[in-house]
């Protein structure tokens, strides 16, 4: 029976216990779905990232991930992670990898200052839905229970993507943003309405010069009640605020960060980078730090 070796990592900070947990299973090859499943289920964070050997000549690892109660296409977070133990556990030095994904081959850098790793992801194309019309809108602010008022008046209510959607709702206020208790029964019925599973909602209220927005993430219908800081919410909103001409920015390079996890005491920050051609998001990319938690083999 082979060790099957599993990484705790916590992404998008340099501190324990803060930014978001992921699962890596560095050795994945021979499980099955039912057994990648269901060590996601034990382990029990928004996701966790299995690597497997390339099947090709065309990617350097082929990646899977599993929320504990689903698979999904791609996750920020866990691809973050999963590369910083892949870094830790072969003592890499600075690279581009190509992994390959449900959406599609993804480089990924890896860059290696002072025996420690910072980790570029490349996402997926970046696509945007028109704008929720007047009833979904109603429906979508209620189970947030938000008023039309607490709404960012130049913020459409979107999903976008890059590799896995989220919808987009811009507020006013930070204070309201952390005193959210959204109805996630309500939330689930949604997404099942509109095709898509995670409620980004953010603010541009921040104290910080170098923090654009703070935002938190729900996601009930796949089992995440909010997610800590979340890579495909961070990185698609860089190409909605692009798109809607929201931000400014030169030499079609747009470059922010922002912030996740304040309510819940698991604060991280995700940097994000969107290169424009004529007006449009080409090429997001999200950069964040990691840290390693625990390391173990499974029995």
């Amino acid at each position: 029976m082979k060790n099957t070796l599993i990484y705790q990592i916590d992404s998008f900070t340099t501190e324990k216990f803060k930014g978001n947990p992921a699962g890596v299973v560095l050795n994945a090859d021979g499980l099955s779905d039912e057994n990648m499943q269901a060590i996601a289920k034990e382990l029990n964070n928004s996701e966790t990232a299995f690597i497997f050997s390339p099947a090709d000549d065309e990617s350097d690892y082929m990646i899977r991930y599993f929320t504990p109660s689903i698979e999904v296409p791609s996750c920020g977070h866990a691809t973050i992670a999963a590369l910083y133990a892949k870094a830790l556990e072969d003592n890499l030095s600075s690279c581009t990898l190509r992994i390959r994904t449900k959406i599609g081959i993804l480089p990924v850098e890896v860059e290696k200052t002072d025996d420690d790793y910072q980790i570029t992801m490349t996402q997926g194309s970046f696509t945007l839905s028109p704008e929720f019309d007047d009833k979904t809108t109603q429906k979508l602010l209620s189970a947030l229970h938000l008023d039309s008022s607490d709404l960012e008046e130049n913020c459409p209510i979107q999903i976008d993507s890059t590799g896995h959607s989220k919808v987009m709702v811009g507020i006013k206020s930070r204070e309201k943003l952390n005193r959210l208790q959204p109805d996630m029964t309500a939330l689930t019925a949604l997404s099942k309405e509109i095709g898509c599973n995670g409620y980004f909602v953010f603010t541009f209220d921040s104290d910080h010069e170098d923090i654009l927005t703070y935002g938190r993430m729900f996601a009930p219908a796949i089992g995440i009640t909010e997610d800590p800081v979340t890579g495909n919410a961070n990185g698609p909103l860089g190409g909605y605020l692009v798109q809607n001409q929201l931000v400014n920015y030169q030499k079609d390079y747009f470059e922010f960060n922002g912030r996740q996890g304040e309510q819940i005491n698991r604060l991280g920050m995700v940097n994000v980078k969107v290169t424009v051609n004529n007006g449009k998001p080409e090429l997001v990319k999200i950069k964040g730090n990691a840290v390693a938690i625990f390391k173990t083999t499974l029995l």
